[in-house]
């Protein structure tokens, strides 16, 4: 069967409502994002003698980053070997990996880490000296590098914060970056932004660059509940598609399996249990103690998210229930308090104690695999655009993203876009008028956007939820032309254009594969084997092409 090109209608905004900017500054290249992937860029282009200027909406180091807890993914014990891991990172990926990226990566990752240890990382340590290594789901050696047991994001952040400080690179906190600058022939030469003081959006500010490098994040905050930060509501995402750039696999949004259920009405920000628990030998069980993955898959337990939430998912559906139970009481308390203090402590917080009891989990919306169509080098389909991190889909990830493999894929993409940067800037240009609004999102739509997407959109979709999705988008109210766009109207439109593209996606493939899972049709389809590809016109539609990608035969499903 041949796809034809798939297209939809559905409109989102074009261009941002904004006033004269009444301020104008210069730089080299601007940065946006305080993450991992951010700071590396930062760090590395200031090496190279570049001019940085760092945005950051909230204050320097908050994302994703910080919480991660988990750790590294690199090939650096005596039993692993870069083919085990691609190998591992392809199976996850359910198809829709792109080899020669997965390739570098693995390649690259053993590098970052030891700059990371070079600029001060304190990893935790084996009794050689080493870094110490352990396992995590749909990995088949102990590769992954940790840090302070479950603080691994948090000792990432402190030490690329300390070398961006270091460095005395011009940083702008609690900054909001809101519409690319283009030229007439459509290249980004800066960046729109202003400075958020208690909500509003002042200052207004452009910043001339010949290259914006944004590494924001991912979209988590799409949903009701999340394991991703306040701040990660998709706005990278949403300015690159209004600036031209095509994006791609928007609707494989990872739902991570374990995540601390305190109630049905849960909304936010949600305590993460990291998957490393389950790699030191927690297991998922239901409310009569049965484990529920012996028999889902052969690695049990330890099977890729995707398997596992899905068949949490499943059994939820079939049972009634609201959550499972992760039982770790079997590790020890003395081993839990060493090896998971932070998750210990959440959970106790929360009034569970993960030493002497099952604590309930339940699957929630953790890591998006799609994004900005870049290279590892960060390049996307915009002369003077680039995108590195979560925000960007470089095909490392493919339909589900193997654990621990996130940072590393942004250190890596942040060194090689930062050579690439140092070694030749785009040509700039004369920034003009772009396309004109096609209006912001109210911030009162938020919550119906968020309940719509949970609902409709969540580990397990159909064709009529996605439809009942695409309807409540397409209803929600625009901000009245003479209120002035503050932060929340921001964060709104950003999360209206991310549901668009994920529920266009989702609605199109009709298939399951990795993070996508359609109750409607729960097989993979060969013919799906291809990735889902975006941009926007002047009028503010959708048009969405099909992209074949080449796969190994032994990991096509």
């Amino acid at each position: 069967m041949r796809l034809l090109p798939v297209r939809r209608t559905a409109v989102v905004c074009t261009a941002l409502p904004l006033p004269p900017a009444a301020r104008r500054r210069t730089t080299d290249v601007v940065v946006v994002g305080s993450g991992a992937a951010g700071l590396m860029t930062a760090v590395a282009l200031a090496d190279a003698g570049r001019a940085v200027t760092l945005v950051t909406k909230g204050a320097l180091g908050d994302g994703s980053t910080a919480w991660a807890q988990g750790g590294l993914a690199a090939v650096l014990g005596p039993d692993d070997d870069a083919d085990l891991h691609v190998e591992d990172t392809l199976v996850a990926g359910a198809g829709l990996c792109d080899e020669d990226a997965v390739r570098t990566l693995v390649a690259e990752a053993p590098a970052a880490i030891a700059e990371l240890r070079a600029l001060g990382a304190r990893l935790d340590l084996a009794t050689d000296g080493r870094p110490a290594l352990t396992r995590e789901g749909g990995h088949s050696r102990d590769r992954i590098v940790h840090a302070g047991g479950d603080a691994s994001g948090a000792e990432v952040t402190r030490t690329l914060t300390g070398a961006l400080r270091a460095r005395g690179i011009d940083v702008l906190e609690h900054t909001a970056a809101l519409d690319a600058l283009r030229s007439a022939d459509g290249r980004v030469v800066g960046l729109r932004v202003a400075r958020i003081d208690d909500g509003a959006l002042v200052d207004h500010t452009e910043l001339r660059a010949r290259a914006v490098v944004l590494a924001t994040g991912g979209y988590g905050q799409v949903y009701a509940a999340a394991s991703a930060p306040a701040g990660t509501t998709g706005d990278g995402l949403a300015l690159a598609l209004r600036a031209g750039a095509e994006v791609s696999d928007v609707e494989m949004v990872q739902f991570h399996p374990t995540v601390l259920w305190t109630g049905p009405g849960a909304e936010g920000q949600q305590t993460l249990v990291s998957e490393a628990v389950r790699g030191e030998g927690a297991v998922l069980v239901d409310g009569s103690g049965r484990r529920i993955m012996v028999g889902a898959h052969p690695l049990a337990d330890l099977a890729p998210r995707d398997v596992v939430s899905a068949t949490i998912a499943t059994h939820l559906a079939a049972t009634g229930e609201q959550h499972v139970w992760l039982d770790a009481t079997a590790l020890g308390a003395e081993f839990l308090a060493r090896r998971f203090p932070g998750i210990l402590r959440a959970c106790r917080e929360a009034g569970f104690d993960l030493t002497r009891e099952p604590v309930p989990v339940a699957p929630a919306a953790h890591y998006t695999c799609g994004g900005v169509l870049a290279d590892l080098d960060g390049r996307t389909s915009v002369t003077g655009l680039y995108a590195v991190g979560e925000v960007a889909c470089t095909g490392v990830h493919g339909a589900n993203r193997l654990a621990s493999n996130s940072i590393p894929e942004g250190l890596v993409a942040a060194r090689r876009c930062a050579e690439l940067l140092a070694d030749e800037l785009p040509t700039g240009g004369e920034h003009v008028d772009g396309r004109a609004s096609t209006g912001a999102i109210d911030a009162t739509a938020r919550p119906a956007v968020t309940a719509a997407m949970t609902r409709f959109a969540g580990v397990l979709r159909d064709g009529e939820g996605l439809r009942r999705l695409t309807g409540v988008l397409a209803g929600v109210p625009r901000l009245a032309r003479r209120r002035p766009l503050d932060v929340a109207a921001l964060e709104a439109t950003a999360l209206h254009t991310v549901a668009t593209l994920v529920s266009t996606g989702a609605l199109a493939r009709t298939e399951s594969r990795g993070a996508h899972r359609r109750s409607d049709a729960p097989g993979t389809r060969p013919e799906w084997q291809v990735r889902l590809v975006h941009r926007l016109d002047d009028d503010g539609r959708l048009h969405t092409r099909t992209e074949p990608i080449r796969v190994p035969a032994r990991v096509v499903a």
